[in-house]
């Protein structure tokens, strides 16, 4: 692990390249002052438990003030703290303490829309047709004569219309919920203003940035906008989409890249972009945001061919941009790991895994909790000795399962709400951390938390846990701290393996070996440096990752 001093001096700008990242929901992590949501210094209060992960950097997720109507990602201040999460003075401490301890802080920018009480758009709503406050988001005229349909009849990615009236003729897009109206990054003050944000964070010692949406924001909307059916027929691979991974967007990054390069190391970023392959190099460009999010093992069959497919393309695209590939396997919009893995494979390709699960409350299809376990394990022991960055998701390491039974009262992401009985929305994977086994909120916080949690919790808090050898908690342990010891130049050479089994050695001989199929297969040969799951004389169990050192 890095010290104070090595933080606070480091020289090398590649640290990111192989770090493993925690990300932290920061209204479900921990909370400090008993109103039933996290906060800033119930992060801080849990600092040993995230440096006893060995983690080289946490990722905030949106911490600033906001009406909650998407999580957070809705932002009514990009340079201040929600005041029910704390003050600056709080994050300022909260930085202090994660480089105390040799943790460096990535922050979540939102740089596609605002949310609907920004300053920005309050005064657009108050000004005129025409004004320089309206052209600072995306507001069109709308059809007919008096104004009374909208300009176009897309749909927003939580559901409903993406365009919404403002009562004079006039409409605002906003492609995610009607609070977040998209800005316009063709207007020059939207750019510098999100200049002076990086800035911001920066001088308080921020290290890096995670970007929402990062192919959304450059937009193309002519006078006569198309339908959402022409919309969908476009391709979206050839830099010319109207809304989507436009070439000019990387114009906007090459600015943010002046900015991140004039500190001493360079501020990091990564891009969370939902692009075809070949597209994504750009985004990782030393010249652009440096790293790009590789989504594909998240979205894998748990299959040896799919999982070393997934690496051998990440790991080419890596090598044509420059940078490092990311590896993720859960985040706060998807169900668990643990819990995709213990579902069958959905009918239908085209359907999200868990998603008919999660309409049915968690009752259908029958979801095996112990072999989902068993598998995520494996697949996060496989991840973690990949070249590249480990980003995990706070609670992985307890291997939580999704929750499905959240009371429709309880319940708060918009995608709820806009698409009744299509969609129950993502706070399945977004319920407080248990810490203990006591109620009301298991060590979360003294009241009863914001999202409700179920009473399964208790058998897998933190303090149950924590001292028993073979939890998932103390595997993310001892593969973390290996992994620091371990990691080396950033390639893998395959080794010949059973049809089941996908094997791969790291430069300095470590060897990893992961068996995907239903029976055991043979161990290679070597010491056993840690397994997923218990080992049986010489034999490789079934859906259990080794790590080995050849004799």
């Amino acid at each position: 692990m890095l010290s104070r001093d090595d933080v606070a001096s480091e020289s090398d700008a590649s640290w990111w390249r192989q770090a493993a990242v925690y990300q932290i929901y920061p209204r479900s992590f921990a909370d400090a002052d008993g109103d039933g949501l996290g906060d800033l210094a119930g992060i801080r209060s849990r600092i040993g438990y995230l440096s006893a992960l060995h983690l080289d950097a946490v990722w905030l997720s949106p911490f600033y003030p906001s009406a909650l109507a998407d999580g957070g990602y809705d932002v009514d201040d990009y340079r201040d703290v929600d005041p029910r999460l704390g003050i600056l003075a709080d994050f300022d401490a909260l930085v202090d303490d994660l480089h105390a301890a040799g943790i460096r802080m990535i922050v979540d920018i939102v740089p596609n829309h605002t949310s609907n009480r920004h300053e920005w758009f309050r005064e657009a709503l108050a000004s005129p047709r025409g004004s320089a406050a309206r052209a600072r988001y995306i507001f069109r005229d709308g059809r007919g004569p008096d104004g009374a349909e909208p300009p176009a009849d897309w749909t927003s990615a939580f559901g409903g219309p993406a365009w919404e009236p403002v009562g004079d003729g006039q409409w605002y897009l906003h492609y995610f919920a009607v609070e977040q109206p998209d800005l316009n990054w063709d207007n020059r003050e939207v750019r510098d203003d999100f200049l002076r944000t990086l800035r911001f964070w920066s001088d308080r010692g921020v290290d890096g940035f995670r970007i929402d949406v990062a192919h959304g924001l450059a937009k193309k909307l002519d006078e006569h906008l198309p339908s959402q059916a022409d919309l969908d027929a476009l391709p979206k691979g050839d830099g010319g989409h109207p809304l989507w991974d436009r070439d000019e967007v990387h114009d906007i990054y090459a600015e943010w890249r002046t900015v991140f390069d004039s500190y001493s190391p360079p501020r990091t970023a990564v891009a969370e972009a939902w692009v075809q392959s070949h597209r994504v190099p750009r985004y990782a460009s030393p010249e652009g945001l440096g790293q790009a999010f590789n989504f594909d093992l998240l979205e894998a069959d748990f299959d040896a061919d799919a999982f070393r497919r997934v690496v051998e393309d990440n790991l080419a695209l890596a090598a044509q941009s420059g940078s490092s590939t990311t590896w993720v396997l859960s985040n706060h919009d998807v169900v668990r790991h643990a819990t995709r893995y213990g579902l069958p494979e959905p009918a239908n390709p085209k359907e999200k895994h868990g998603y008919a699960w999660l309409m049915s409350g968690g009752v259908s299809p029958v979801l095996n909790r112990e072999r989902g376990l068993r598998r995520a394990r494996a697949a996060s022991l496989f991840v973690l000795a990949l070249p590249g960055s480990a980003y995990l998701y706070q609670g992985e390491e307890l291997g939580l399962q999704e929750v499905a039974d959240i009371p429709a009262e309880s319940r708060q992401d918009p995608a709820f709400f806009r698409n009744p009985g299509v969609e129950v929305g993502r706070d399945g994977c977004r319920v407080p951390l248990p810490w203990t086994t006591d109620r009301p909120s298991f060590g979360f916080g003294t009241a009863p938390p914001h999202l409700p949690q179920p009473d399964w919790f208790a058998s897998v808090a933190v303090s149950v846990q924590e001292h028993d050898p073979d939890s998932t908690l103390s595997l993310y342990r001892k593969a973390l701290e290996l992994r620091h010891r371990l990691q080396t130049a950033e390639q893998l050479e395959w080794l010949d393996s059973a049809p089941d089994v996908v094997r791969f050695r790291r430069p300095n001989g470590w060897e990893v070996a992961m068996n995907f199929g239903a029976e055991p297969a043979e161990l290679p040969a070597g010491t056993v440096l840690l397994a997923s799951s218990p080992l049986a004389g010489r034999q490789l169990p079934a859906e259990t990752t080794v790590w080995m050192q050849p004799s």
